[in-house]
């Protein structure tokens, strides 16, 4: 197996189990705040974080993408890269930060919301630069400390929430778990690039790098700018346009497939520094890691999507009565899993192969449509008018994605089709044992067995093999062959 590939496998085995854990933590303790606390305090809650979520790329105007893609070029030059990327963030976070204050200062919010979105600030900070510190690590194709940081970080949260909780804190408290989790991993991260990477800032500036970096990153920026609007403007639409409750109920479809992306996410994590490698000097393994990719983002996305769609119902009495409302939404939303995921792949290909203004573009066209849908269907649907706009939307986005992706590599489609349709009657037959099921046994039970149905009827269409298997098992051993 070449190094490359190994490395793949390796990072992305570490990565999915540190964002299965994390996830898990982070879905348990959202919903025991959701129960807690009711749609529209959680509605709250949630529009602090999105609030500061759209002004927390201003001060990475995606410069830590910039900044893994170069250094995996050329890690020699790590330091000076680093050091001129840090040295620029410093006066965007603060004027970022003065930004939200601005805003939210003169705003008609209710001081309990100004309270969280001022907490919800320092978090936006700290978490920029710990993306920076872990860009690095990433660039040298090694994800083990990020993966060990955000399974602490989500730790350390859920610790402080079932405080405040057991003790009846309030919302304030809530949000200052986060702070406190985020300045540790802010001060771990730090750690690991001094210590393992042995990178310290220099602090006379290289004006030409910085230039240098600056014309790579306009395209991240601008992508970067439009993807955080596109995924939180919705939250504060629903917000001034629906209210408090409305967001409420909106975060359970939300978080659902927030928490669901760890698989695409870990994925892309360690293919994206590839990409760009096999860019320059593999242009035969760049597609052929291409279509590896989009093949298992199919096998994987398609149960989630249909099992989400037909165990809606269920999954929605994990929390209390309030989100009943929540059903139709989650479906929508669960519709739009096997675009969602196969976009990660899809956005990596272009931004690591050097066409990033096209995706800029494409991410211009949806959030335009995703603004326009919203501003239209709100208003008379509330929260599923948000949900149909995230499907439609990123239907769009997969489109104009798949359009280009022939222009830069060569990749047997058929094979994708034909996986595509193995798959799609895998879903059938676990829908059918799913919809069965539901209402005989409890939902974890369900899960399980529905799902074992789908992977016993792919493996029945050759869907996957014994060596596939074997191939998982071995990237998490330390001894490769």
């Amino acid at each position: 197996m070449p190094e490359k590939i190994t490395n793949i496998a390796k990072n992305t085995s570490y990565f999915t189990l540190a964002l299965i854990m994390q996830k898990v933590i982070s879905f348990t303790y959202f919903v025991l705040i959701a129960r807690a606390i009711g749609p529209a305090d959680l509605g709250k809650y949630y529009f602090a974080i999105s609030f500061t979520s759209i002004f927390a790329i201003f001060i990475d105007i995606g410069l830590s993408s910039v900044l893994t893609r170069e250094v995996a070029k050329r890690p020699e030059d790590a330091g000076k890269f680093f050091s001129s990327v840090f040295l620029f963030k410093l006066p965007l976070a603060l004027l970022s930060s003065l930004a939200v204050l601005a805003i939210i200062s003169f705003s008609n919010y209710p001081e309990i919301t100004k309270q969280l979105v001022y907490l919800s600030m320092f978090c936006m900070v700290l978490d920029s630069f710990t993306l920076t510190f872990f860009a690095v690590s990433r660039g040298f194709h090694n994800l083990k400390y990020e993966s060990i940081s955000s399974v602490i970080f989500q730790l350390i949260v859920f610790a402080v929430i079932l405080t405040a909780l057991k003790f009846n804190l309030g919302l304030t408290w809530l949000m200052m778990s986060l702070v406190l989790a985020s300045l540790y991993n802010f001060i771990y991260s730090f750690y690991i690039l001094k210590k393992k990477w042995r990178i310290n800032i220099n602090w006379r500036p290289d004006k030409i790098l910085i230039k240098s970096i600056l014309a790579i990153s306009a395209p991240f920026a601008v992508y970067a700018i439009f993807q955080r609007v596109y995924m939180y403007f919705d939250s504060v639409l629903l917000s001034l346009l629906a209210g408090d409750h409305q967001v409420g109920i909106y975060q359970i479809p939300f978080k659902i497939i927030f928490a669901l992306q760890f698989l695409p996410l870990a994925f892309v994590a360690s293919l994206f520094p590839a990409m760009s490698h096999y860019w320059q000097n593999n242009r035969e393994q760049l597609g052929i890691t291409f279509e590896r990719a989009m093949n298992y983002l199919i096998i994987i996305s398609l149960p989630v999507s249909v099992g989400g769609i037909v165990l809606a119902d269920k999954i929605i009495l994990i929390f209390k009565s309030g989100f009943t409302d929540a059903v139709l939404p989650l479906q929508i939303t669960m519709a739009a899993t096997l675009f969602i995921f196969l976009n990660f792949p899809v956005g990596s290909l272009l931004n690591a192969c050097d066409r990033q203004k096209r995706n800029t573009l494409n991410m211009g066209i949806i959030l335009t449509a995703s603004i326009i849908m919203n501003l239209i269907l709100i208003p008379y649907y509330q929260a599923i008018g948000a949900s149909i706009t995230v499907l439609a939307t990123n239907i769009l986005m997969f489109t104009l994605g798949m359009s280009i992706v022939p222009n830069i590599a060569k990749y047997d489609h058929k094979k994708i089709m034909i996986m595509a349709l193995k798959s799609i009657f895998a879903a059938a037959v676990m829908a059918a044992v799913g919809y069965y099921l539901k209402n005989q046994v409890n939902l974890i039970l369900t899960v399980i067995l529905a799902g074992l149905s789908y992977f016993i009827a792919l493996y029945i269409l050759k869907g996957f093999s014994k060596d596939d298997i074997a191939s998982i098992y071995q990237s998490f051993s330390k001894n490769k062959n």
